[in-house]
């Protein structure tokens, strides 16, 4: 049996799991806030209910559009910029030992620290958040290439040697193949980053997008319709988290290939 048959068989097989596990939860979440929380405290319910209503809204629509458009160029300019930073760091012993550190420093530092400072050099504008997204999804990338740089066995280079490859040559057949599953986990991870640099940004500066429609409609007491906004952020991250699965599955079919399968 191929791979892909494999994992149709696996993906078939847990379905019923999910749903009775997510029936389960949607249950005790609207019996215990009926039971306990305040009357305008989200619900499952209250939220299947808003749905209709907010996805024809206008404001959310262009709160959509706003952040998600944000969060995908934010993504574009940290591929492009973390890729080659993280190809020179893999490549060069002496870039990692002047960058290493820094770049480690940037991951683990909290974005929110970072927020009044992006403030004052962009104002409360829509540049501050898209420096935020592009900080918070950049280091992620950097350190997931510049390991999987570090990884392309030597052999492969000791051969190319032999047959006198250049050096871009090199980079593009070799070091870039072997190093795209570390890529894609670095994507995994910073869309995820993304995400919520672009939240916590509109949270902060108050700029137009679905953080400020969350922030807006909590404080006004109406969370059902916040929640729904939550479940579009949700469905984004999973969906970027769903295509690099399927990517990864259909064009590295080497990868993960010894990895036991249930």
């Amino acid at each position: 049996m191929s791979a892909a048959a494999i994992d149709t068989a696996r993906e078939q097989g847990s379905f019923w799991p999910r749903l009775w596990a997510g029936i389960a939860i949607m249950l005790v979440w609207q019996i215990t806030v009926r039971a306990f929380a305040p009357a305008y405290v989200a619900t499952p319910i209250g939220i299947a209910l808003a749905i209709p209503r907010i996805a024809t809204d206008p404001t959310f629509l262009l709160s959509c559009g706003i952040t998600l458009a944000a969060v995908a160029e934010g993504l574009v300019i940290a591929l492009v910029v973390g890729t080659a930073l993280g190809l020179l760091i893999g490549q060069s012993t002496l870039a990692d030992r002047a960058l290493r550190q820094y770049v480690n420093a940037g991951y683990t530092l909290p974005m929110i620290v970072v927020l009044p400072l992006v403030s004052l050099w962009f104002g409360y504008t829509g540049a501050a958040r898209l420096a935020t997204i592009v900080f918070a999804a950049l280091f992620s990338i950097v350190l997931n290439v510049a390991d999987g740089a570090r990884a392309v066995p030597r052999e492969y280079l000791e051969v190319a040697a032999s047959f006198r490859s250049g050096r871009w040559r090199v980079l593009f057949d070799i070091v870039l193949p072997a190093a795209m599953p570390y890529f894609l986990a670095g994507l995994r991870l910073a869309a995820g980053r993304a995400l919520i640099g672009a939240v916590v940004a509109e949270f902060f500066t108050a700029i137009p997008g679905l953080g400020y429609f969350i922030l807006f409609n909590s404080r006004t007491f109406h969370h059902n319709e916040a929640f729904v906004a939550v479940l579009v952020l949700a469905a984004f991250g999973v969906g970027c988290d769903a295509l690099i699965n399927e990517a990864t599955r259909r064009y590295l079919p080497w990868y993960r290939r010894d990895e036991v399968r249930d």
